[in-house]
Formats: structure tokens, sequence, C-alpha cells
């Protein structure tokens, strides 16, 4: 058994706009031998590419699965370990669903569970992400030009801090109360609550530049959105 701390995040990662993991994480936390996860993995591949080089399915038949399948959720890769290369796979939600498959017990459930799970919340901060380079561009610009190398959290975080301040709530806890299945909330705002989010964003992005601390943005931006909300309400 193995003795290792399995990660918060089940190394569960965004790469190049995917979410990922890899062979290695999958073999610590389900308790098996990597070069035994290599080569299930390798099974699979080989079924797949046979699957992939079929022909066109026949009427009434399922479809086939897609081209290169095997490849885009499978990725070949490496670590370094001592000086020295050794194989790995990176896997998407795709590839480690039918790697896991044959993965039983019930702390196998409970891990494939903590998978999902964990694919969900990265998959759903990606796309939090995405909308927010559309509806939110310069300010998105802005945090690129503020942080050395930065990450989708950068994003979202100072996206959701403006969405607290003025709607009491992230995004997705609004996605929630209102039952909304699209990513972007923007549809279902009132144009007050438009207005003063835009307003806040235009704030942000001076104060990114002048000050790097979240906390004290937060506070900055907080007072800024009180002070601007009470002079609307007196002037109304």
């Amino acid at each position: 058994m193995t003795t290792e701390i399995i990660p918060a995040d089940y190394g569960v990662k965004e790469r190049k706009g995917k979410i990922i993991t890899t062979s290695r994480h999958v073999a610590k936390i389900f308790e098996k031998r990597h070069d035994h996860v290599l080569r299930d993995i390798e099974n699979i591949i080989s079924s797949l590419k046979s699957e992939e080089s079929n022909s066109l399915p026949k009427i009434g038949e399922p479809n086939q699965i897609a081209p290169d399948f095997s490849g885009t959720n499978f990725i070949k890769s490496h670590y370094k370990s001592r000086g020295k290369e050794y194989p790995e796979y990176l896997l998407t939600r795709d590839g480690f669903t039918l790697l896991a498959m044959g993965f039983t017990g019930e702390k196998a459930l409970r891990f494939k569970m903590a998978y999902i799970q964990r694919f969900n919340e990265m998959e759903e901060q990606l796309e939090s992400l995405r909308t927010a380079r559309l509806e939110f561009p310069e300010l998105t610009d802005a945090i690129k030009a503020t942080k050395e190398n930065p990450k989708h959290y950068h994003f979202t975080n100072e996206v959701n801090m403006i969405n607290r301040i003025v709607l009491g709530m992230s995004a997705k806890q609004f996605r929630e109360k209102h039952g909304i299945t699209g990513n972007s909330i923007r549809p279902y705002l009132n144009a007050e609550q438009i207005k003063a989010i835009e307003r806040l964003q235009k704030f942000d992005i001076g104060l990114l530049h002048t000050e790097p601390d979240y906390h004290k943005r937060k506070q900055i931006l907080t007072e800024y959105h009180e002070k601007t909300s009470s002079i609307k309400l007196v002037t109304a």
C-alpha cells in the first residue's frame, strides 16, 4: 500500500486549454504499480486504434469513436526522476474514464467519484475563464499584464470578486440560485447590475497595476461600489 499523500486536486490540472491528469497520479491514488497502469493504457490504445481504423458504421450500427480518439485522450509524455526520463500518459476525462472502468472495489469507486467531481470543477473553471475572456477582455488583458505566470484562477477569482460585490454571490452561486444552465450570467442580470459590474471592472483594471494585494483591491472596490451606489440612490 502506498504511503504517499493524495493531492487535494487529485492531480487534475489545466494544460494548454485541456483538463488532464497523469498516469502516475492515477497509479498512486488507486494504489497500483505505474508500469501496470501503463500496460492497461497501452492495451486500451491498441483496442481504440483497431476501432479507429474500421470503416464507417453500417445502417443501424452504433456510431464509431471519433478519429484519433486514442491520441487525443491518451497523450504520451515523460517525467524525470533522478536524472532519468520515464514514460507516462496525460489523460483527459474520457481517457481517465476508460481506464478507470477496469478499477473495481468500494475504495476505487470513491476515488472514481472524486476524480469525476474534480474534472467537473476544473472544466467549470476553464469555461468560466473562456467566458471571462469574451465578456471582460480589457480586465483579462490587465490580469495577463500584471501576472508573471497567470493561471486560470487569477481570472475567475477577479471576476467572481466583482460578482460578489455587486450580486452578493459568485457566478456559480447565481446560476444555481436561478437555475441557469448556461455558463454566462450576463443575460440574466438587470441593467443596473450590468452597469455596476462594468464600472467595477474599469476601476479594477487600474487597481491591478497599482495594488497587487487581492484583499486590498476587494476592500477598495467594495467601498467604491458602496459610494457610487449611494450616489445613485440620492440622485435618483
